[in-house]
């Protein structure tokens, strides 16, 4: 969830909470979102995604240009799943009938992923990854898993780059990916051999650790406490998604 400085206009109003209030507010938000029962509901809660994503200063067609992946399946979902529910028939193309179920609930499923997937951008896309971790750590997550995270975060850019050299080295010998049974077998020799280099890897990293005197916790900074922003925010917070249920439910 690392933040490019193309990808931030301006600076966002939520770099002043605390990173655990704003992990907090993520999870509430996504909760809300996937309990919507309503079309009209989840359409409100997909504006107000819009609004804070807005609100977050990042660069709105960059996101949505990292966003196209997930926009394709749900395309996917939107073409497939009218065609297949049972149900009566909205209206028909040609042969086809289109499932008014099915039309309900693929708008129902594009609707809820986009809010969820957006507002967690806003709250959390400007947010540091190791920031993040000592979050994660504070609020209580096990130790293991926050080490994890911390390893993922250090490790990701140098198993790319090996992998990146392990590419070169394939085309310097000649190799150009083919639909043929020896790219496939190369591409998996590629796949085993990047697993190899990353356990010896691991194994040089652990010898290293221990050698410093690791035994078994990263110091973590003490965490400092809420502020009035942090109240403030979780206020507002509190009540929009209350509304927010309330408009749903009465819907």
């Amino acid at each position: 969830m690392s933040l490019s400085a193309a990808n931030m206009s301006t600076a966002s109003p939520f770099e002043k909470l605390d990173p655990r209030t704003r992990l907090l507010a993520a999870c509430a938000l996504v909760l809300v979102i996937v309990s919507m029962r309503s079309l009209e509901g989840q359409a409100a809660a997909l504006l107000l995604a819009l609004a804070a994503l807005r609100l977050s200063g990042l660069d709105l067609g960059l996101t949505g240009r990292r966003l196209m992946h997930v926009e394709g399946f749900m395309v996917a979902l939107l073409i497939l799943l009218p065609l297949t529910a049972p149900g009566p028939a909205a209206f028909t193309i040609g042969p086809l009938e289109i499932s008014q179920r099915g039309l309900s609930r693929a708008l129902s499923i594009i609707l809820t992923v986009n809010a969820a997937v957006l507002s967690t951008l806003a709250l959390l896309e400007t947010l540091e990854p190791v920031r993040l971790a000592r979050a994660l750590a504070s609020l209580g997550l096990p130790a293991r898993l926050v080490h994890l995270l911390f390893f993922l975060i250090r490790y990701q850019s140098l198993l790319r780059e090996e992998g990146l050299r392990l590419i070169e080295a394939m085309r310097a010998r000649g190799f150009a990916g083919r639909l043929r049974v020896h790219t496939w077998r190369s591409y998996g020799n590629l796949v085993g051999m990047l697993l190899v280099r990353s356990v010896e890897r691991a194994e040089r990293v652990d010898e290293a650790m221990r050698c410093r005197g690791f035994s078994g916790r990263f110091p973590l900074r003490a965490s400092q406490p809420m502020t009035r922003a942090d109240a403030a925010f979780a206020l507002v917070l509190f009540t929009v998604l209350a509304l927010l249920l309330t408009f749903d439910r009465l819907a």
